[in-house]
């Protein structure tokens, strides 16, 4: 079988030579946004320095940014399988989602129910919380603390009659879960309620088909999968073309622009369109490799949109079998709790933990003194670490795993959180 070939894509990222008290860096950051390839830094200075112009001008420079901005549309059409005026670029994806909650808020009446959940980002619980003050009921999915995953009973209890919207998150960015996004979709179509899917973890780690899924919304972010920072939305058609989101009133009133308020970001949308370019690239240059590892999974696929998935694909599986002997070797450590999915579950290559009566900052900290990066705190996901009691610690130190990173830096971050242990 051919190997994931990590000296191909680590060599496109000019983040990784840097250095640390004489260690190499180790960005197992990616969770909270990920290192960007050279190609994304050209379109991006390329963009402002011949391109940058505001859109609809009749001269050069308007047009090739009204051009630009449909190539990428294109490509995030791409990205998540569904057309390209269904994609609305944004801020971000908590951006675009207030925005998205306040527009099918005009169409709910009081006493109508959301639900979400507590593993959720707050960027897919504020934004439903918020409306509640309009007459809507949220309701809650509890969390199974122990396992890292949703009560799904509950959750088919709690979908009922009055049931208009159920928000749910594809992966946990805390704990690497990953849901049964499809199941849940399921469940709320049954009595017409529309769903929300917020793939921004997700994205990262797995190929997205908003077709397959059936949802009506999904949401991501591209610093998330190696772009600049901008948010993306997908957006059913069908229900996109009938709401009404807060917008002025010389902004085009038909998707994808009715949720694109003012000036985009149009160097980072640039950017954006060279990220995805780089999974597609990703995927062509490992295509023996899943062909054998996933050869289903392209059935029917063609161009881009199958080279993004093989290139989604082929990080799967790098990743899997690397997070596999991060859980193992962290699990060995006395007084380190792993939180997250049980084994056979399927997750994302993010592993998050506690260690005896550390705080997690002061071990983010002492890595970061050895060129290992890593996140500490709540990471948004706020009501999972009120639940499981974290908040006084710190919250969880999560290791992200991403296709640059190198069994080195595993076998090195695992080293350094077994010294700080004994």
């Amino acid at each position: 079988m051919q190997q994931f070939d990590s000296t191909y894509i680590r060599s496109q990222f000019p983040a990784l030579t840097r250095t640390v008290n004489g260690q190499p860096v180790a960005y197992l950051d990616g969770p909270g946004g990920t290192q960007t390839p050279q190609r994304v830094l050209d379109a991006v200075h390329d963009y402002l320095a011949h391109h940058n112009s505001n859109i609809h001008g009749v001269f050069a420079t308007s047009q090739e940014t009204d051009a630009m901005l449909r190539a990428a549309h294109e490509a995030a059409g791409d990205f998540l399988g569904c057309a390209w005026d269904e994609v609305s670029f944004g801020a971000n994806m908590t951006t675009l989602n207030l925005l998205l909650a306040q527009a099918l808020r005009r169409e709910l009446q009081p006493g109508d129910e959301v639900v979400i959940t507590e593993l959720d980002h707050e960027g897919n619980r504020g934004p439903w919380q918020n409306i509640a003050e309009h007459g809507i009921v949220v309701k809650e999915v509890p969390v199974n603390v122990a396992t890292c995953t949703l009560d799904w009973d509950a959750l088919e209890e709690l979908i009922g009659p009055r049931t208009r919207v159920v928000a749910i998150g594809y992966a946990s960015n805390a704990t690497g879960t990953v849901n049964d996004v499809k199941r849940a979709i399921a469940l709320a179509k049954r009595v017409g309620a529309w769903t929300v899917i917020d793939a921004v973890h997700y994205a990262l780690h797995g190929p997205i088909d908003v077709r397959d899924l059936d949802c009506d919304f999904l949401l991501c972010s591209a610093y998330k999968f190696f772009g600049p920072h901008v948010g993306m939305m997908y957006g059913r058609r069908s229900v996109t073309e009938k709401l009404r989101p807060l917008k002025l009133r010389p902004q085009e009133d038909f998707p994808p622009y009715k949720f694109e308020t003012g000036t985009l970001n149009h160097e980072g949308i640039a950017g954006t369109l060279a990220a995805i370019d780089f999974i597609a690239d990703m995927g062509a240059h490992h295509a023996e490799l899943v062909a054998q590892y996933a050869p289903d999974r392209l059935a029917g696929l063609s161009g881009r949109r199958r080279d993004i998935v093989a290139g989604m694909l082929a990080t799967e599986a790098f990743e899997q079998p690397l997070a596999q002997r991060l859980i193992d070797g962290l699990s060995a450590i006395p007084g380190l709790r792993i939180y997250g999915p049980p084994a056979g579950h399927p997750r994302t290559s993010t592993v998050s933990f506690t260690l005896g009566d550390w705080n997690a900052q002061e071990i983010a900290r002492r890595l970061a003194d050895q060129g290992l990066f890593v996140w500490d705190g709540d990471f948004f996901a706020t009501r999972l670490i009120e639940k499981a009691g974290l908040v006084e610690r710190g919250g969880l130190v999560r290791i992200g795993l991403a296709p640059y990173s190198t069994p080195d830096e595993v076998e090195r971050v695992i080293a350094a959180v077994a010294a700080l242990a004994k």
